[in-house]
């Protein structure tokens, strides 16, 4: 069996009087993806954010490669060679799509001294961010900055690809595309967890599930289980996929 890159074990968030995790569990396999999936305010965005440090835990361990990171800040966490692309991507809109790709490439200081055949790559998973190469990066529609968020985090390898939503507000042809990327980022051995709303998004992707309520991890097993049992899926996520 394939070891756990990250582990959650009781993990409490609080953010100011407000109790959001309430003893969150989670384990997510090297080299596979997890898909944390549930209803909107179970608590899914909370939990990326624990991970990456933006919010501390006020209980419990986060542990990543055997790390105890819970009490690190964000720039030592993203510094292990974790990559996360929040729900709102975060990019530099007043920067050109080369630039923001730069800055992500922390081993290169000029954009000749990035890894072209990896560039070239990205470019295949997502021809927009060479066709704006030179375009600010605020410029670019709904779609292309999620391609561009994504193709930031990936532009060097990391040993965790963090993603918030990735499906969220785009057009079918743009999913399909995600999909694609993100099928091809498996194929690598890329370690993913992606939270989604998007179940079809979440049925091809997914290795793993864990699904959670009410700030708790209520399920986690093997993702075809999950889409294998509609009983399931209503009890759930109060829809069927």
């Amino acid at each position: 069996m394939n070891r756990n890159i990250l582990e959650l074990a009781g993990v409490h968030t609080h953010i100011g009087a407000y109790h959001i995790l309430h003893g969150v569990n989670l384990q997510v396999p090297v080299g596979e993806l997890t898909m944390l999936l549930g209803r909107n305010g179970a608590g899914k965005t909370t939990a990326l954010r624990t991970i990456m440090g933006l919010w501390h835990a006020s209980r419990g361990q986060i542990r990543f490669d055997g790390q105890d990171i819970s009490a690190m800040e964000t720039p030592h966490i993203a510094r292990l060679d974790i990559a996360y692309v929040p729900e709102n991507m975060g990019i530099f809109a007043d920067l050109s799509v080369k630039e923001n790709m730069l800055l992500a490439a922390r081993s290169a200081s000029h954009a000749k001294h990035m890894d072209e055949d990896r560039l070239d790559w990205i470019f295949s998973l997502f021809p927009a961010v060479q066709k704006f190469w030179n375009h600010p990066a605020g410029k670019l529609s709904g779609g292309q900055k999620q391609m561009l968020a994504v193709a930031r985090a990936i532009v060097e390898p990391r040993k965790l690809l963090i993603v918030d939503e990735p499906s969220k507000g785009l057009a079918p042809a743009i999913i399909n595309n995600m999909i694609d990327a993100f099928g091809q980022l498996k194929q690598t051995g890329t370690t993913i967890l992606l939270v989604e709303q998007n179940i079809s998004f979440a049925k091809r992707l997914g290795d793993h599930v864990a699904v959670m309520d009410n700030g708790r991890v209520v399920h986690a097993g093997p993702m075809q289980e999950l889409t294998d049992d509609e009983a399931m899926q209503h009890d759930l996520l109060g829809l069927a996929i």
